[in-house]
């Protein structure tokens, strides 16, 4: 799923505010803090094309064809003794040219019209000037001649200004919060994981036996006593019951669990940078969540999460898994703000302090 196109925050700059329309940035950017307008931006008007200097008059050897007409007389203005014809008014040996180089150079063409010299693919004139090109990462940069095929390689999203979580945290942080819940259910569930182990002993210990003889025949195996079933749907109740009670109001109040707190990661709403709220926190952890129950039907539900837990590795550019999908939410980095910073509270004035 992409980015609903809309006004978001610049990911290469904080401060001001642009359009995204599905697939890339569109028109100029406004202040962070300004009202958007509805819908997109209006389109920038043409510039008309300028027309280049003209020269009124003859032109001497060796005058930059770029500097504009060649300025009449001026009384004591010449080449300095040893300087030949061709001596431009720049610093620099004999018949230096005004772009630097051997003596002698010249550049040819046009540069007013943006003509590259001689041996310089994908030259571009000053800025300022008729074709000239902006640099890397700008608006509107192409990529130089000489080079088909070459992309560019767009900068990272930043959402809220806030650096997208790498997948390696997210990874450790979701494999603390398992430890965490394997816990919880070793003390809520222990008793009934025992039971069905107890209604599973028989079928297992005979099958270990014909094993070691041997006997690979499945025929006159013990069966597992009848509330071996229902105790299995009791724990896959149980186990989840605790992780929506885990996980569910931590993400509602502060997109943080205990692992994501621990590896200063949250999850945020792509609209705004506030609180999950209730409802999209429960929508984000169903996906992941209730394909535990169908752990019952072969272990699909198993597969289901497994794909779910892998999604953010070929997800871009937002590296989204496919329950913040659901959510329309993101992982991002939390800033390390340390405890000694100074407040600001002296910085205002004494009638003003709360």
């Amino acid at each position: 799923m992409s980015v609903q196109p809309g006004w978001y925050v610049d990911p290469a700059d904080t401060e001001t505010r642009r359009y995204w329309d599905g697939e890339g940035w569109l028109g100029a950017p406004i202040p962070v803090d300004a009202t958007p307008p509805d819908g997109p931006p209006p389109p920038e008007p043409a510039t008309p094309p300028t027309s280049g200097p003209t020269s009124p008059g003859p032109v001497a050897p060796g005058w930059p064809p770029h500097q504009g007409p060649q300025p009449g007389p001026q009384p004591g203005y010449g080449p300095p003794p040893g300087h030949g014809p061709g001596w431009g008014p720049q610093a620099g040996p004999p018949g230096w040219g005004p772009q630097g180089g051997p003596p002698g150079w010249a550049p040819p063409g046009d540069q007013s019209a943006g003509t590259p010299p001689a041996g310089q693919p994908g030259w571009a004139p000053p800025a300022g000037q008729p074709g000239w090109a902006p640099p890397a990462g700008q608006p509107g940069w192409a990529p130089p001649a000489g080079h088909p095929g070459w992309a560019i390689r767009p900068p990272e999203p930043r959402p809220h200004g806030l650096r997208l979580a790498g997948y390696g945290r997210r990874l450790t942080a979701r494999l603390i919060d398992l430890a965490l819940l394997l816990a919880l259910n070793v003390v809520v569930n222990g008793w009934f994981v025992w039971r069905w182990a107890q209604e599973w002993a028989p079928y297992w210990q005979e099958l270990f036996r014909r094993a070691a003889r041997g006997d690979t025949s499945a025929e006159g195996l013990p069966v597992p006593g009848e509330q071996a079933g229902s105790l299995l749907v009791v724990i896959l109740l149980i186990a989840t019951a605790l992780w929506l009670a885990f996980e569910v109001p931590a993400m509602a109040a502060g997109g943080q669990t205990v692992g994501k707190r621990v590896m200063r990661i949250r999850a945020v709403p792509m609209a705004a940078d506030q609180p999950l709220g209730f409802g999209r926190a429960l929508s984000r952890w169903s996906t992941l969540g209730l394909p535990t129950l169908l752990w019952y039907c072969a272990g699909i539900g198993l597969v289901l999460q497994f794909v779910d837990s892998l999604s953010p590795l070929w997800d871009h550019p937002l590296r989204q898994a496919l329950h913040d999908k659901r959510a329309q939410t993101v992982v991002v980095e939390v800033p390390y703000r340390p405890a000694s910073a100074p407040s600001n509270d002296r910085d205002q004035p004494p009638g003003d302090t709360p």
